[in-house]
């Protein structure tokens, strides 16, 4: 059975002074794809995944999206992630 999932992480330093996103892709448990608002861009971990994020890279509308998923995401969602 091969299984495919991504999980979203929030992480909100000093309140909402600074807020990071994290995305992360598995593939049959392995992390191949990892997106951080930090740096700005995706980045492969594995053969498959570099293949896979040079080309999510490559595309300038995609990006811009990705980018804006801290506000619609993470901020929309501050009072539900903080306890």
């Amino acid at each position: 059975v091969l299984q495919e999932m991504f999980k979203g992480e929030c992480h909100f330093i000093n309140g909402t002074e600074e807020v990071r996103l994290v995305v992360r892709n598995f593939y049959n448990r392995l992390q191949d794809v990892m997106y951080d608002s930090d740096v700005g861009h995706y980045v492969g971990f594995t053969p498959y995944g570099e293949k896979v994020a040079r080309y999510w890279n490559s595309d300038p509308e995609g990006m811009e999206y990705t980018r804006g998923q801290v506000d619609r995401y993470c901020w929309n969602n501050y009072e539900v992630f903080t306890p």
